[in-house]
Order: structure tokens, then C-alpha cells, then sequence
């Protein structure tokens, strides 16, 4: 029996492929791992798991010689705004080489970006789907925002350029308008992006009552570091923010799922930096327009009360000489009564008199004299008991018409 070398035996085997196997294929599969040595070429391990789970069902090694790579990688990430990063699927084309020292690979010639673009987009959906099934997908775009907002947290890196432009907008707006700004240093790009931007967002939570609205601005960071903003926590966190969220992360062509939940999403720092100018341009346009309606309505009032006064200026006199005249005829009206009022007083006063007089005339000594009556006196007193007289006293005794005198004998 003839043996095989080791070296041989791979050499069928290499042979039976290239023979077999011969051509490129386009070959659909997800990135396990992706490494990169000194000389350029890109190390990658492809894999295909269960859809029912993430059990494996294939796996095979992948090399980018390095004047490819050099090509593919920064069109994919141009095209897709996604890292060449672990975790995405790709379409690739292949060619099966299979090697005696190095076995069985596959070399990359071609990458389709809209198979990723499409595995992307359908992972963005059902985040947005979970979002709104649980009822937070519009819960940040349903704040109102603030009239004018002047208090203003911003979630950025503090070296970013696009956070200097944002800040130079504010400061330098042809209106002179004020705004506060703090900064909530965060990482905007690379797998530590979530986490700082959570961390961020708990802090202005914390002082929640001290702004008006959050900014969260990257700027000048390459479109392939997008992917941290299309993560179901930091979606989840900004819809149910109670503060209304502005991004301007600094793309144009596709939103993040992050930008979907915003309250407002524009494209670059400094249009965040307008759009609050422009809020607050819409404010004082707001209070000019009341100005001059409160200035208006205050003529129309000073010119009706001026009016006003004319009218009542010209009805002086009349009226002046209407109460005068009023008040000459009630007063004679008064006199009159008065001197009625006397007089009747007087004739009361008169009849009181005279009926005392009467009175006085009836009960006169003068009165019960004439009735027959007389008045006894010793010595200028009238005598009312007849024991204080003494034989012998000498008594006057009066009558309607004279005098007796006479002296006790008994």
C-alpha cells in the first residue's frame, strides 16, 4: 500500500478544489471576527448561524489581500455609514482556495454595500417596531418645546469640532441672543458610544429642571462610526427623555434610529445651533407682534377716553348749571319746609302753653277763693292746723273779696 505525505494529500485536495470549485461566487454571511497585520491584508471569519437562534451552521476563514482591502474597505463604509466591524452581514465575492500549509480559505475580490445597507435597515426597523409597540416611539417628539430655549444641555465629545462650531453659532448670532450651555462630555464614536451617552443623558436627567432642551452633536467623525446611535437602549432612553432631544450628528443621507426618536433632527451641529436661534428670532418676533398689538390696543383706549373726556368736558356747564339750579330749587323747597316746619313747632309749642297756662290758672289760690274757699295766716304763714294756734293770736284770714282779721278766743 502507498502512502501519502501530508503535503500531497493537501495537494489533491487543492488541486480538487481549483478543478471543482473554480470561479468566484457571491457568498451571503455575517463577520465573526475581523483582524488586520502590518502588511494590510484583512483576517476575516465568516459564519452563518441558525435563523432560529445563534447556533452555527457554517463557518470558513476569509483574506482581503491588501490592495484590495485598501479599496473595499473605505467604499463599504462610504456607502453603508457602518464600520467593517464584527457582527454585520455582507455579500461578498469569493474565489475557494485551499492552501497546504494554511488550508481551506476564501479570498475577497468584491463586496455588494446594499446587502448591508439592507440588513441595517431592517435591523433599524425593528427597533423603531419594538419602540412603538411599546408605546415610547413619539414620546420625545411629543414634548412641547419650549418657547424660548436659552438653557441648553449638550451631549458631545468637548474636542469635537462640530461641538466648537455649535458653541461659536450660539455665541456669535446676529441677534445678540443669550444661551446657556453645559456641556455633558460623551464618547460619539466607536463601541463606547452607548454607554456614554446613557451616562450623559442620566446626569441632565438628574438636573432636568435646570434646561430647556438636550443637543446631542458629533461632527467631523467618519460615517462609518454611526452605528452607536442605531442601539435600542439609546433609542429607548431618548423617546422617553422628558426633555425635548435635538440631534445633529452630522449626516445627511440616512437617519439613525436615534434621529427617528428625536424631537428634532437636523443635519449638522451648527443647524442645531440655527435652529435654536431661530426659535427664539420666532419668540421676540412672537413678543414684538404682542408690543405692538398692546400698543395699538392702548392708543384705541386713549383715543375713546379722550374722546370721552371731550364729551364730558362739553357737558359740564349744562350739568354744572342743571345741579346748580337742582340744588337753588331743593334748597327753596327746604326754606319753604322749614318755615312750615317752624311755624307748625310754634303752634304746638303755643297750644302746650297755653293749655299749661290753663293749668296753672285752675290751680291758683286766686281761683279756689272765688269757689268759696279762704286762706288763714298768722304772721305771713299760712296756718293749716288749727292745735298750732293760741288764745289770744291774731289771724288774717282771706276771702275772694277782702280781708278778715281777727284774735283767737278759743
Amino acid at each position: 500500500m502507498e502512502a501519502l505525505s501530508l503535503y500531497e494529500l493537501n495537494g489533491l485536495v487543492r488541486r480538487a478544489v481549483e478543478e471543482g470549485v473554480s470561479g468566484s461566487y457571491w457568498v451571503q454571511a455575517e463577520l465573526a471576527e475581523v483582524r488586520v497585520n502590518a502588511a494590510g491584508h484583512c483576517y476575516v471569519e465568516f459564519v452563518q448561524k441558525s435563523p432560529q437562534g445563534n447556533a452555527l451552521l457554517a463557518k470558513a476563514r476569509g483574506v482581503i489581500w491588501s490592495n484590495v482591502y485598501q479599496v473595499l474597505r473605505p467604499y463599504f463604509e462610504e456607502e453603508t455609514g457602518q464600520a467593517w466591524a464584527p457582527g454585520i452581514k455582507v455579500l461578498v465575492r469569493v474565489a475557494v482556495a485551499f492552501h497546504e500549509l494554511y488550508g481551506f480559505s476564501l479570498v475577497v475580490y468584491d463586496i455588494d454595500p446594499a446587502y448591508t445597507l439592507g440588513d441595517l435597515a431592517q435591523r433599524r426597523r425593528a427597533i423603531l417596531k419594538q419602540l412603538a409597540d411599546e408605546g415610547v416611539l413619539t414620546l420625545n417628539k411629543e414634548l412641547p418645546m419650549p418657547v424660548l430655549p436659552q438653557r441648553v444641555a449638550v451631549v458631545s465629545s468637548p474636542t469635537a469640532a462640530g461641538y466648537g462650531d455649535f458653541c461659536h453659532q450660539l455665541r456669535h448670532n446676529p441677534y445678540g441672543y443669550y444661551f446657556h450651555v453645559e456641556l455633558f462630555a460623551a464618547v460619539m464614536q466607536g463601541e463606547q458610544t452607548e454607554d456614554s451617552i446613557l451616562a450623559a443623558l442620566d446626569a441632565i436627567h438628574a438636573r432636568q429642571d435646570e434646561f430647556d432642551v438636550v443637543v446631542i452633536i458629533r461632527g467631523g467623525g467618519a460615517t462609518s462610526d454611526l452605528s452607536g446611535f442605531d442601539t435600542y437602549l439609546l433609542a429607548a432612553a431618548c423617546a422617553q427623555f422628558p426633555l425635548p432631544i435635538i440631534t445633529g450628528i452630522g449626516h445627511e443621507r440616512d437617519d439613525t434610529v436615534l434621529d427617528s426618536v428625536a424631537h428634532v433632527r437636523v443635519k449638522t451641529p451648527t443647524a442645531a445651533a440655527e435652529y435654536l436661534v431661530s426659535c427664539a428670532e420666532q419668540a421676540a418676533e412672537a413678543l414684538y407682534a404682542l408690543a405692538a398689538r398692546l400698543q395699538q390696543g392702548v392708543s384705541a383706549v386713549l383715543r375713546k377716553e379722550q374722546a370721552r373726556l371731550e364729551t364730558l368736558k362739553r357737558r359740564v356747564p349744562a350739568g354744572a348749571y342743571r345741579c346748580v339750579s337742582q340744588t337753588r330749587l331743593s334748597l327753596l323747597m327746604l326754606r319753604k319746609d322749614l318755615a312750615k316746619g317752624a311755624e307748625a313747632m310754634l303752634a304746638r309749642q303755643r297750644h302746650r302753653l297755653e293749655l299749661l297756662g290753663q293749668r296753672l290758672e285752675d290751680a291758683s289760690p286766686r281761683k279756689l277763693l272765688e269757689r268759696g274757699y279762704s286762706l288763714t295766716l298768722k304772721d305771713g304763714r299760712v296756718v293749716r292746723d288749727a292745735s298750732s294756734l293760741l288764745p289770744g293770736d291774731c289771724i288774717e284770714t282771706r276771702l275772694a273779696r277782702g280781708t278778715v282779721r281777727s284774735v283767737v278766743s278759743d
